[in-house]
């Protein structure tokens, strides 16, 4: 059996001894993530890093438990959770079928159909190894354009992949913000939901993972899912039923996007053609 040894230590001791086989699972970018199936053919997923932020864990059960608690809908169910783990209940591939991906779209819009009254959330939280900044204010461009843009400007490997003319940019796309984004109300984000994130239940239904919750437009929730390998139509139609969007919404999306970007550069410095990516939003938008 493989197993992921450098992590037992952080597991329960009741679950150790009756781990029967230990899977790898892909997707994680940051964490190491195991599927376990126990001798009773009971199936849980370890995700975990010994060198993880000791925050990283318990943020990402509070947001699960924010997903559902706020807005109704379906997380994987947490069993135990510390400094260097998260252990919860496995759940299947995500079909690649056009009913599901019209639930996916109507799950999406459950959790935007929940309104803040401002933008941010009580704490800070991860994204990825790094700190999400959550700082609230009553202004979403001001959020957008401190927390999600600005924030990474100040990162070491950022600051090394990008030029003078690259971070002029940026700025000058805070600065423009409001005549370039509508303004629109504060609902309860997933906050890193691409396709690796949309798992399924027994019954085929959509599941969502890994968040990094926080209150903020919708539009910039789903830039992620439409920039990153985007689902068919039949989703952000079914999106759209329950939350319609206001027009333009695709051609802001790439510049939504920009938190994306800056996060892998900060996490990764220059990695493929992300440097590329934001010097193209730069152009476009500023």
């Amino acid at each position: 059996m493989t197993a992921p040894t450098e992590l037992w230590k952080s597991l329960p001791s009741a679950v150790v001894p009756r781990v029967t086989d230990a899977e790898p699972l892909s997707g994680g970018a940051v964490n190491d993530v195991w599927r376990l199936t126990l001798d009773d053919g009971t199936a849980y997923v370890l995700k975990g890093s010994l060198d993880a932020p000791g925050d990283l864990f318990p943020l990402e059960a509070a947001g699960l438990g924010a997903l559902r608690e706020r807005a109704g809908i379906r997380t994987p169910r947490v069993f135990e959770v510390s400094t260097h783990h998260v252990l919860m209940e496995a759940l299947r591939p995500r079909p690649d079928t056009g009913e599901f991906w019209e639930a996916a779209g109507r799950t999406l819009a459950m959790v935007h159909s929940v309104r803040g009254d401002r933008f941010g959330w009580d704490t800070d939280g991860r994204l990825g190894l790094l700190p999400q900044e959550n700082g609230p204010t009553a202004d979403g461009h001001e959020f957008f354009a401190e927390r999600r843009i600005r924030r990474y400007l100040r990162e070491p490997k950022v600051r090394q992949a990008l030029d003078a003319a690259d971070l002029a940019g940026l700025e000058r796309i805070c600065e423009r913000l409001p005549r370039l984004v509508p303004a629109a109300p504060s609902v309860l984000n997933h906050g890193d939901l691409w396709r690796g994130n949309i798992v399924a239940d027994p019954a085929g239904e959509p599941v969502f993972i890994d968040p990094a919750v926080c209150w903020m437009w919708a539009e910039s929730d789903l830039s992620m899912i439409y920039c990153c390998d985007p689902p068919p139509d039949r989703f952000f139609r079914a999106y759209q039923e329950i939350c319609p969007l206001a027009d333009g919404w695709r051609d802001r999306m790439p510049l939504l996007h920009l938190r994306e970007h800056l996060s892998v550069l900060a996490h990764f410095g220059t990695y493929g053609d992300t440097v590329a990516r934001v010097r193209h939003v730069v152009h476009g938008f500023s």
